[in-house]
């Protein structure tokens, strides 16, 4: 007899031998990609559909999904990126006037494994100890747990691959959609004061919302633009979004970042701060388990405050390779000490690792977005004097 959807089962196959077995929901399919964690309490939704999760399975810690549902509000992008859930139990009647449908039919509308009913705290102590690593999240009836760890240990790891080339705009386009008050009617955007041109390595649309609040006009260039064409558009600035995979496997980011330094503002958040550090002839390393989540501590060096942060990075910046460059650690983290901001004196360029659209907490990461509108306010100025 064939047993209800709800309780389908599923497997979870790490390539190290570990399999754990659960129920399915979702699609009923497979998916291969690199299993990590994320500590948020809350925004499910806005993760998976965040493009820096390309290629991976995501492990919730928090102990119960989909009580909201979901909505097309919440989306980053317009389709998730991630390619599978687990986790421990997920409700089936959400309970939110904002919802419009369940987060499993959700799911499975977009072909998307889940797994729940498993020790996900277990999970979790085993990807901090050992490590993030490839994996298969199976919901087919028929599969094979000896079968999907093989595959798993045969399934290439996040080092050495460009995921960027594969998530960009493939044609240039204007964003003027503000952030505004996500539960009050929509309103029109600000007037117009600065132009910025940003490039898409898989950005999230809050990025640019906020940048849209501030009284920009965004113009979204492909990944591969040159800096010729960029600088052509005449913009006030240049924003460097985030994206997913190892920034040191984008051959063409550098040599383009490298034209534009110092012609005009930069501001870069994450992946975008990882080439920076990299223009900069920093080297970047892949975390152990990376940091993902929206509870984790970092200090301004120049102001000592330490704000709540989001994360969603499984690379870092070498601060050690960027000793005797001229750049400047602003950020580190408080839980591991990894750099997390930077400062091009005489470039006009700043970073960040952190996420400030996300801005969780009661110490608030958006004014990194004035800052970036304060510099292109100064040069403006500077020009016309």
């Amino acid at each position: 007899m064939k047993l209800a959807k709800s309780r389908r089962r599923a497997l979870l196959a790490l390539a190290d031998g570990t399999v754990l077995v659960g129920r399915a929901f979702g699609a009923e399919t497979e998916a291969v990609g690199e299993v990590v964690f994320n500590t948020s309490m809350t925004g499910y939704q806005e993760t998976l559909t965040d493009p820096s999760y390309v290629g991976q399975l995501v492990t919730f810690t928090v102990p119960e999904l989909g009580n909201v549902g979901v909505n097309e509000v919440d989306q980053e992008s317009v389709r998730p990126h991630a390619l599978g859930v687990i986790a421990k139990h997920v409700a089936r009647a959400p309970s939110n006037f904002r919802s419009e449908a369940t987060f499993p039919s959700w799911l499975e509308a977009h072909g998307l494994p889940g797994i729940e009913g498993i020790d996900t705290r277990r999970l979790v102590r085993h990807l901090r100890d050992h490590g993030a690593q490839m994996g298969i999240l199976s919901t087919l009836a028929e599969a094979d747990p000896d079968e999907l760890v093989a595959r798993a240990r045969a399934a290439p790891t996040m080092n050495g691959r460009d995921l960027v080339s594969g998530i960009t705009t493939r044609e240039m386009y204007e964003f003027r959609r503000p952030m505004g008050e996500p539960l009050a009617p929509a309103v029109a955007p600000p007037p117009a004061r600065f132009h910025v041109v940003a490039y898409d390595y898989g950005l999230k649309s809050a990025m640019l919302q906020y940048l849209v609040d501030r009284g920009c006009r965004i113009t979204v260039v492909p990944a591969h633009t040159p800096a010729a064409e960029a600088l052509a558009l005449g913009p006030d600035g240049i924003f460097l979004s985030n994206g997913p995979g190892d920034p040191a496997a984008v051959p063409y980011a550098v040599p383009i970042l490298r034209e534009l330094l110092g012609k005009l503002p930069i501001f870069g958040i994450c992946i975008g701060h990882q080439f920076l550090a990299l223009t900069a002839g920093g080297r970047t390393f892949k975390l152990k388990f990376g940091h993902r989540g929206a509870n984790h501590p970092v200090q301004d060096l120049q102001t000592s405050k330490v704000e709540i942060t989001a994360q969603n990075h499984g690379f870092a910046v070498d601060a050690k390779s960027l000793e005797g460059k001229d750049v400047v650690v602003s950020h580190v983290s408080l839980n591991d000490g990894t750099v997390e901001g930077l400062e091009f004196p005489g470039l006009n360029a700043f970073s960040v690792q952190l996420h400030p659209e996300s801005s969780p907490g009661t110490h608030d990461s958006r004014h990194l977005f004035d800052r970036f509108i304060e510099r292109m306010a100064r040069t403006r100025t500077a020009v016309a004097l």
